[in-house]
């Protein structure tokens, strides 16, 4: 049992990893047909952004991963807080 393991780990790694190209360019092609916001687009890579810039200053990923993660959803929750006070005011 063991000994599939390492090639279960791989698959699982191959599969994520042909499902964000597929994201990506799938993401693209509807940029360029029109379908989506630009805006929509820049707002969906601040996370992975925030990972790369974490990764690469901090060198380690998993904390940089962890952080990231905290700083979106810190980021997530004061959008949501200020997004239901304008509703509340009436702005």
């Amino acid at each position: 049992m063991a000994g599939i393991v390492p090639y279960a780990v791989w698959a699982v790694i191959i599969v994520s990893g042909m499902s964000l190209l597929a994201i990506g360019i799938f993401g693209i092609r509807s940029l360029i047909q029109g379908k989506v916001n630009p805006l929509t687009i820049v707002l969906t890579m601040i996370p992975m952004a925030l990972l790369a810039v974490l990764g690469l200053v901090l060198g380690d990923w998993a904390y940089a991963a962890i952080l990231a993660f905290l700083i979106s959803l810190a980021l997530t929750s004061a959008v949501l807080l200020l997004s239901g006070l304008k509703g509340l005011i009436g702005f």
